[in-house]
Protein backbone atom coordinates (compact mmCIF):
# COMPACT_ATOMS: atom_id res chain seq x y z
CA UNK A 1 0.00 0.00 0.00
CA UNK A 2 1.23 3.23 -0.82
CA UNK A 3 2.27 5.72 2.01
CA UNK A 4 0.64 9.31 3.07
CA UNK A 5 3.64 10.76 1.64
CA UNK A 6 5.58 8.55 -0.69
CA UNK A 7 8.89 8.96 -2.50
CA UNK A 8 9.20 6.57 -4.83
CA UNK A 9 12.52 5.67 -6.53
CA UNK A 10 12.37 4.23 -9.76
CA UNK A 11 15.62 1.44 -10.45
CA UNK A 12 14.97 1.25 -13.67
CA UNK A 13 15.92 4.89 -13.64
CA UNK A 14 19.05 4.58 -11.80
CA UNK A 15 20.22 2.25 -14.04
CA UNK A 16 19.14 4.32 -17.26
CA UNK A 17 21.58 7.35 -15.74
CA UNK A 18 24.56 5.15 -14.99
CA UNK A 19 24.42 4.40 -18.23
CA UNK A 20 24.23 7.21 -19.57
CA UNK A 21 26.84 8.83 -17.69
CA UNK A 22 29.21 6.14 -18.74
CA UNK A 23 28.86 6.39 -22.22
CA UNK A 24 29.04 10.07 -21.81
CA UNK A 25 32.40 10.18 -19.65
CA UNK A 26 33.71 7.29 -22.27
CA UNK A 27 35.00 5.31 -18.69
CA UNK A 28 33.68 3.15 -16.03
CA UNK A 29 31.26 4.13 -13.15
CA UNK A 30 31.59 4.81 -9.54
CA UNK A 31 28.46 5.66 -7.83
CA UNK A 32 28.72 7.37 -4.94
CA UNK A 33 25.82 6.80 -2.51
CA UNK A 34 26.69 8.52 0.54
CA UNK A 35 23.96 10.55 2.27
CA UNK A 36 22.01 7.50 2.25
CA UNK A 37 21.89 7.50 -1.91
CA UNK A 38 21.07 11.21 -1.71
CA UNK A 39 18.16 10.49 -0.14
CA UNK A 40 16.98 7.91 -2.26
CA UNK A 41 17.93 4.67 -0.45
CA UNK A 42 21.83 3.55 -0.60
CA UNK A 43 21.67 -0.29 -0.63
CA UNK A 44 19.03 0.26 -3.22
CA UNK A 45 20.73 2.17 -5.58
CA UNK A 46 24.11 0.45 -5.44
CA UNK A 47 22.40 -2.65 -6.28
CA UNK A 48 20.46 -0.91 -9.39
CA UNK A 49 23.95 1.07 -10.50
CA UNK A 50 25.92 -2.48 -10.09
CA UNK A 51 23.67 -4.31 -12.13
CA UNK A 52 23.93 -1.45 -14.89
CA UNK A 53 27.50 -1.27 -15.46
CA UNK A 54 28.91 0.67 -12.25
CA UNK A 55 32.06 -0.78 -10.95
CA UNK A 56 32.73 0.46 -7.74
CA UNK A 57 30.79 2.34 -4.85
CA UNK A 58 31.51 5.43 -3.40
CA UNK A 59 30.56 6.91 0.41
CA UNK A 60 32.01 10.02 2.23
CA UNK A 61 31.84 8.09 6.06
CA UNK A 62 32.57 5.15 7.25
CA UNK A 63 29.38 4.59 8.83
CA UNK A 64 27.93 4.83 5.72
CA UNK A 65 30.12 2.18 4.41
CA UNK A 66 29.24 -0.09 7.18
CA UNK A 67 25.63 0.65 6.27
CA UNK A 68 26.20 -0.49 2.42
CA UNK A 69 28.10 -3.56 3.27
CA UNK A 70 25.67 -4.57 5.85
CA UNK A 71 23.15 -4.45 3.03
CA UNK A 72 25.01 -7.33 1.75
CA UNK A 73 26.92 -5.29 -1.14
CA UNK A 74 30.08 -6.63 -1.49
CA UNK A 75 31.23 -4.10 -4.55
CA UNK A 76 34.59 -2.58 -4.31
CA UNK A 77 33.85 0.77 -1.79
CA UNK A 78 35.48 3.81 -0.43
CA UNK A 79 34.99 5.95 1.95
CA UNK A 80 37.07 9.49 1.83
CA UNK A 81 35.49 11.76 4.54
CA UNK A 82 36.87 11.01 8.48
CA UNK A 83 37.37 13.03 11.71
CA UNK A 84 39.85 11.96 14.51
CA UNK A 85 37.49 10.35 16.15
CA UNK A 86 36.98 7.75 13.46
CA UNK A 87 37.21 4.08 14.31
CA UNK A 88 38.88 2.89 10.32
CA UNK A 89 39.12 -0.68 12.32
CA UNK A 90 35.80 -2.03 10.91
CA UNK A 91 35.79 -0.64 7.59
CA UNK A 92 39.54 -2.32 7.19
CA UNK A 93 37.28 -6.02 8.42
CA UNK A 94 34.88 -4.94 5.99
CA UNK A 95 36.98 -4.60 3.15
CA UNK A 96 36.52 -0.78 2.55
CA UNK A 97 38.87 1.39 1.39
CA UNK A 98 39.87 4.28 3.43
CA UNK A 99 40.74 7.80 1.33
CA UNK A 100 43.17 9.52 3.65
CA UNK A 101 43.74 13.53 3.48
CA UNK A 102 46.18 13.93 5.80
CA UNK A 103 49.10 12.14 7.73
CA UNK A 104 47.15 11.67 11.06
CA UNK A 105 44.79 9.64 9.29
CA UNK A 106 47.33 7.51 7.29
CA UNK A 107 49.18 6.87 10.36
CA UNK A 108 46.01 5.85 12.25
CA UNK A 109 45.30 3.38 9.17
CA UNK A 110 48.86 2.48 9.47
CA UNK A 111 47.75 1.45 13.20
CA UNK A 112 45.03 -0.90 12.39
CA UNK A 113 47.79 -2.96 9.90
CA UNK A 114 49.84 -3.20 12.34
CA UNK A 115 47.56 -4.43 15.01
CA UNK A 116 45.91 -6.95 13.18
CA UNK A 117 49.26 -7.96 11.06
CA UNK A 118 48.02 -7.93 7.83
CA UNK A 119 47.88 -5.27 4.99
CA UNK A 120 44.90 -2.35 4.37
CA UNK A 121 43.81 -1.11 1.46
CA UNK A 122 43.71 2.53 1.53
CA UNK A 123 43.59 5.67 -0.94
CA UNK A 124 44.86 9.33 -1.19
CA UNK A 125 42.46 12.27 -1.87
CA UNK A 126 44.80 15.71 -2.70
CA UNK A 127 43.28 18.41 -2.45
CA UNK A 128 44.82 20.23 -5.98
CA UNK A 129 42.63 23.67 -5.85
CA UNK A 130 38.89 22.51 -3.96
CA UNK A 131 40.31 23.89 -0.30
CA UNK A 132 38.10 21.43 1.20
CA UNK A 133 39.37 17.94 2.65
CA UNK A 134 42.36 16.35 0.92
CA UNK A 135 45.95 16.55 1.33
CA UNK A 136 47.39 20.21 1.03
CA UNK A 137 50.52 20.89 -1.49
CA UNK A 138 52.67 21.62 2.20
CA UNK A 139 51.54 18.36 4.13
CA UNK A 140 51.94 16.08 0.38
CA UNK A 141 55.43 15.04 0.33
CA UNK A 142 55.43 13.94 3.95
CA UNK A 143 52.08 11.68 2.87
CA UNK A 144 53.80 10.50 -0.08
CA UNK A 145 56.94 9.64 1.57
CA UNK A 146 54.67 7.58 3.82
CA UNK A 147 53.07 6.06 1.49
CA UNK A 148 55.81 4.56 -0.51
CA UNK A 149 57.32 3.38 2.55
CA UNK A 150 54.24 1.72 3.66
CA UNK A 151 54.02 0.06 -0.11
CA UNK A 152 57.31 -1.39 -0.08
CA UNK A 153 57.00 -2.60 3.47
CA UNK A 154 53.81 -4.56 2.86
CA UNK A 155 51.60 -2.67 5.43
CA UNK A 156 49.31 -0.60 2.11
CA UNK A 157 47.92 -1.74 -0.88
CA UNK A 158 47.71 1.75 -2.64
CA UNK A 159 44.47 1.65 -4.23
CA UNK A 160 42.41 5.20 -5.33
CA UNK A 161 44.07 8.46 -6.20
CA UNK A 162 41.98 11.37 -6.59
CA UNK A 163 40.73 14.91 -6.34
CA UNK A 164 37.61 17.34 -6.69
CA UNK A 165 36.67 19.25 -8.87
CA UNK A 166 35.97 23.17 -7.60
CA UNK A 167 34.55 24.32 -11.03
CA UNK A 168 33.60 20.77 -12.47
CA UNK A 169 30.03 22.41 -13.16
CA UNK A 170 31.99 24.98 -15.06
CA UNK A 171 33.26 22.95 -17.88
CA UNK A 172 35.45 25.01 -19.72
CA UNK A 173 36.67 26.68 -16.47
CA UNK A 174 40.98 26.64 -16.77
CA UNK A 175 40.89 25.25 -12.87
CA UNK A 176 39.87 21.87 -13.90
CA UNK A 177 42.46 21.40 -16.33
CA UNK A 178 44.78 22.38 -13.50
CA UNK A 179 43.40 20.64 -10.69
CA UNK A 180 43.60 17.49 -13.06
CA UNK A 181 46.91 17.88 -13.55
CA UNK A 182 48.57 18.68 -9.96
CA UNK A 183 46.44 15.34 -9.30
CA UNK A 184 48.58 13.58 -12.55
CA UNK A 185 51.67 14.98 -11.22
CA UNK A 186 51.31 13.54 -7.33
CA UNK A 187 50.74 10.38 -9.21
CA UNK A 188 53.64 10.23 -11.33
CA UNK A 189 55.74 10.85 -7.72
CA UNK A 190 54.35 7.80 -6.41
CA UNK A 191 54.77 5.57 -9.61
CA UNK A 192 58.30 6.89 -9.59
CA UNK A 193 58.61 6.45 -6.43
CA UNK A 194 57.08 2.67 -6.89
CA UNK A 195 53.93 2.89 -5.26
CA UNK A 196 51.80 3.59 -8.27
CA UNK A 197 47.84 4.04 -7.67
CA UNK A 198 45.43 1.33 -9.24
CA UNK A 199 42.61 3.28 -10.01
CA UNK A 200 43.10 7.76 -10.72
CA UNK A 201 39.66 9.71 -10.69
CA UNK A 202 38.87 13.20 -11.13
CA UNK A 203 35.82 13.76 -12.88
CA UNK A 204 32.56 14.55 -10.65
CA UNK A 205 29.24 14.21 -12.20
CA UNK A 206 29.67 17.62 -14.24
CA UNK A 207 32.73 16.42 -15.73
CA UNK A 208 31.88 13.12 -16.43
CA UNK A 209 29.01 14.51 -18.56
CA UNK A 210 31.05 17.23 -20.13
CA UNK A 211 34.28 16.58 -19.89
CA UNK A 212 35.47 13.57 -20.88
CA UNK A 213 39.23 13.82 -21.72
CA UNK A 214 39.45 14.33 -17.30
CA UNK A 215 37.85 10.79 -16.69
CA UNK A 216 41.03 8.97 -16.28
CA UNK A 217 40.63 5.99 -14.94
CA UNK A 218 37.09 6.26 -13.47
CA UNK A 219 34.13 8.70 -12.74
CA UNK A 220 32.80 9.36 -9.64
CA UNK A 221 28.88 10.43 -10.09
CA UNK A 222 26.71 11.39 -8.01
CA UNK A 223 23.58 13.59 -8.86
CA UNK A 224 23.92 12.41 -12.07
CA UNK A 225 22.76 9.08 -11.30
CA UNK A 226 19.74 10.21 -9.10
CA UNK A 227 18.78 11.94 -12.82
CA UNK A 228 19.49 15.70 -12.18
CA UNK A 229 22.39 17.64 -14.60
CA UNK A 230 24.81 19.91 -12.09
CA UNK A 231 25.83 21.88 -15.89
CA UNK A 232 24.20 24.79 -16.98
CA UNK A 233 20.50 24.21 -19.29
CA UNK A 234 22.27 25.62 -22.16
CA UNK A 235 24.15 22.17 -22.30
CA UNK A 236 20.80 21.00 -23.26
CA UNK A 237 18.69 17.78 -22.20
CA UNK A 238 21.21 14.32 -21.22
CA UNK A 239 18.30 12.42 -21.13
CA UNK A 240 18.98 11.63 -17.05
CA UNK A 241 15.48 10.65 -15.54
CA UNK A 242 14.55 11.84 -11.84
CA UNK A 243 14.05 8.90 -10.00
CA UNK A 244 12.52 10.06 -7.27
CA UNK A 245 8.76 10.37 -7.21
CA UNK A 246 7.28 12.28 -4.06
CA UNK A 247 3.75 11.89 -3.69
CA UNK A 248 0.92 12.73 -1.23
CA UNK A 249 -2.54 11.36 -0.86
CA UNK A 250 -5.17 14.06 -0.28
CA UNK A 251 -6.27 14.33 2.97
CA UNK A 252 -9.16 16.24 3.17
CA UNK A 253 -11.00 18.60 0.36
CA UNK A 254 -12.93 21.85 1.19
CA UNK A 255 -15.07 24.75 -0.30
CA UNK A 256 -14.21 27.67 1.03
CA UNK A 257 -15.67 31.40 -0.34
CA UNK A 258 -13.89 34.36 -1.59
CA UNK A 259 -12.05 36.02 1.11
CA UNK A 260 -11.19 33.23 3.23
CA UNK A 261 -7.56 33.34 4.43
CA UNK A 262 -5.49 30.14 4.20
CA UNK A 263 -2.58 28.62 6.49
CA UNK A 264 -0.18 30.98 9.35
CA UNK A 265 -0.56 34.73 8.77
CA UNK A 266 -3.20 34.41 6.33
CA UNK A 267 -0.14 35.29 3.14
CA UNK A 268 -3.01 33.91 0.64
CA UNK A 269 -6.52 34.95 0.36
CA UNK A 270 -8.71 32.69 -1.76
CA UNK A 271 -9.98 35.72 -4.69
CA UNK A 272 -13.32 33.85 -5.30
CA UNK A 273 -14.98 31.01 -3.99
CA UNK A 274 -12.96 27.67 -4.79
CA UNK A 275 -12.06 24.34 -3.38
CA UNK A 276 -9.02 23.43 -1.49
CA UNK A 277 -7.59 20.35 -1.20
CA UNK A 278 -5.18 19.17 2.35
CA UNK A 279 -1.89 17.75 1.38
CA UNK A 280 -0.27 15.70 4.82
CA UNK A 281 3.66 16.98 3.79
CA UNK A 282 5.27 19.79 5.36
CA UNK A 283 8.50 21.39 6.33
CA UNK A 284 9.59 18.88 9.12
CA UNK A 285 8.81 16.13 5.88
CA UNK A 286 11.52 17.83 3.30
CA UNK A 287 8.69 20.51 1.70
CA UNK A 288 10.78 23.77 2.05
CA UNK A 289 8.92 26.31 3.94
CA UNK A 290 10.33 28.86 1.26
CA UNK A 291 7.88 27.40 -1.19
CA UNK A 292 5.00 28.54 0.08
CA UNK A 293 2.70 30.35 -2.26
CA UNK A 294 5.19 29.65 -4.73
CA UNK A 295 4.63 25.30 -6.24
CA UNK A 296 2.73 23.36 -7.85
CA UNK A 297 1.34 19.70 -7.63
CA UNK A 298 0.06 17.79 -9.87
CA UNK A 299 -3.19 15.78 -9.31
CA UNK A 300 -5.80 14.32 -11.65
CA UNK A 301 -4.06 15.54 -14.54
CA UNK A 302 -3.85 18.88 -13.77
CA UNK A 303 -1.58 21.00 -12.57
CA UNK A 304 -2.79 23.48 -9.00
CA UNK A 305 -0.70 25.81 -7.19
CA UNK A 306 0.19 25.52 -3.05
CA UNK A 307 -1.26 28.41 -1.72
CA UNK A 308 -0.59 29.55 1.87
CA UNK A 309 2.45 28.93 4.17
CA UNK A 310 3.91 25.58 4.28
CA UNK A 311 3.69 24.41 7.61
CA UNK A 312 5.25 21.85 9.62
CA UNK A 313 3.16 18.61 8.98
CA UNK A 314 0.51 19.90 6.28
CA UNK A 315 0.00 22.23 3.20
CA UNK A 316 -2.89 22.96 1.12
CA UNK A 317 -3.78 23.46 -2.79
CA UNK A 318 -6.25 25.65 -4.49
CA UNK A 319 -8.10 22.80 -6.83
CA UNK A 320 -10.21 25.32 -8.15
CA UNK A 321 -13.84 25.99 -8.31
CA UNK A 322 -14.68 23.12 -10.13
CA UNK A 323 -12.72 20.25 -9.28
CA UNK A 324 -13.02 15.99 -9.19
CA UNK A 325 -10.27 15.43 -6.54
CA UNK A 326 -11.52 14.09 -4.00
CA UNK A 327 -9.73 12.61 -0.79
CA UNK A 328 -7.78 9.90 -1.22
CA UNK A 329 -6.30 11.13 -4.60
CA UNK A 330 -2.53 11.67 -5.14
CA UNK A 331 -0.88 14.53 -5.77
CA UNK A 332 2.47 14.45 -7.18
CA UNK A 333 4.58 17.32 -5.36
CA UNK A 334 7.70 16.39 -7.70
CA UNK A 335 8.73 14.14 -10.34
CA UNK A 336 9.96 13.20 -13.95
CA UNK A 337 8.43 16.34 -15.12
CA UNK A 338 6.70 14.24 -17.64
CA UNK A 339 4.09 16.06 -19.26
CA UNK A 340 4.88 19.33 -17.82
CA UNK A 341 4.64 18.20 -14.03
CA UNK A 342 6.80 19.93 -11.24
CA UNK A 343 10.47 18.59 -10.46
CA UNK A 344 12.72 18.39 -7.53
CA UNK A 345 14.87 21.66 -10.13
CA UNK A 346 11.81 23.40 -10.24
CA UNK A 347 11.65 23.41 -6.43
CA UNK A 348 15.65 24.33 -6.38
CA UNK A 349 15.46 27.01 -8.43
CA UNK A 350 12.50 28.48 -6.82
CA UNK A 351 13.90 28.91 -3.83
CA UNK A 352 17.67 29.71 -4.98
CA UNK A 353 18.82 25.74 -4.08
CA UNK A 354 20.06 23.24 -5.70
CA UNK A 355 18.52 19.97 -6.29
CA UNK A 356 20.72 17.96 -4.45
CA UNK A 357 19.43 19.47 -1.35
CA UNK A 358 15.60 19.01 -2.27
CA UNK A 359 16.00 14.96 -3.17
CA UNK A 360 18.38 14.47 -0.15
CA UNK A 361 16.27 16.41 2.37
CA UNK A 362 13.10 14.55 1.86
CA UNK A 363 13.16 12.72 5.57
CA UNK A 364 10.01 13.34 8.28
CA UNK A 365 7.16 10.91 7.23
CA UNK A 366 8.17 10.30 3.33
CA UNK A 367 8.28 6.68 3.24
CA UNK A 368 10.88 5.17 1.05
CA UNK A 369 9.38 2.74 -1.64
CA UNK A 370 11.71 1.39 -4.43
CA UNK A 371 10.41 0.04 -7.86
CA UNK A 372 11.71 -0.79 -11.13
CA UNK A 373 9.15 0.14 -14.21
CA UNK A 374 10.83 -2.17 -16.58
CA UNK A 375 9.46 -4.84 -13.77
CA UNK A 376 7.55 -5.23 -10.82
CA UNK A 377 7.41 -3.27 -7.69
CA UNK A 378 10.41 -4.09 -5.44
Amino acid sequence: MTAALDACVDLAAIAHNVEVVARRAGAPVMAVVKADGYGHGAVEVARAALDAGAVALGVATVAEALAVRAGGVDAPLIAWLHTPSTDFAPAVAADVEIVVSSSAQLESLLGVARSTGRPVRAGVKIDTGLGRNGVGIHEWPAVRDALVAAVRDGSLVLGTAMCHLAHGDIPDHPLNEEQAARLDACVAELTAAGAPPEVVHVSNSAAALARPDLSRDMVRAGIAIYGFSPLDPDHGDLGLIPAMTLSAEVSAVKRVSAGQGVSYGHTWTAPRDTTLGLLPAGYADGVPRLLSNRLRVAVNGGIVPGVGRVCMDQMVVDLGPDTDVRPGDRAVLFGTGADGGPTATEWAHTIGTIDYEIVSGIRGRAVRRHVDSRTVTR
